[in-house]
């Protein structure tokens, strides 16, 4: 596969790896950071996963599209955890949305 047809995947990949570090940032400086355990945890690998698929794509790897599969994997979890507290953290909000719109961008270059 070219880089252009990764192109937009690479780029949800890097503005979710942003988002989850921001968050994981973020709730690192909430009042009660232990209700903010699970987020704080899934925003860092959400953010190491996501600059690991990109980086694959970006190579060519032969194993993108297993890597994007567990990045979709991974991203659906960190946005399901941040929506628990999208409501009362604008960071977990926009973390969410990126989180999902990578999830879905990852399974259509998995498929």
């Amino acid at each position: 596969m070219s880089h252009e047809q990764f192109k937009q995947c690479i780029e949800e990949c890097l503005r979710c790896m942003q988002e989850c570090n921001h968050c994981y940032d973020a709730c690192l400086n909430e009042d009660n950071v232990q209700m903010m355990r699970d987020c704080i945890r899934l925003d860092r690998e959400c953010a190491d996963i996501c600059a690991f698929a990109a980086q694959a794509m970006s190579r060519n790897s032969q194993f993108a599209k297993e890597i994007c599969a567990l990045c979709a994997t991974i991203c659906e979890a960190c946005g399901n955890e941040c929506n628990k507290h999208a409501a009362q953290s604008d960071h977990c909000k926009r973390c969410a949305e990126a989180c999902f719109a990578c999830a879905e961008a990852c399974r259509r270059m998995a498929g």
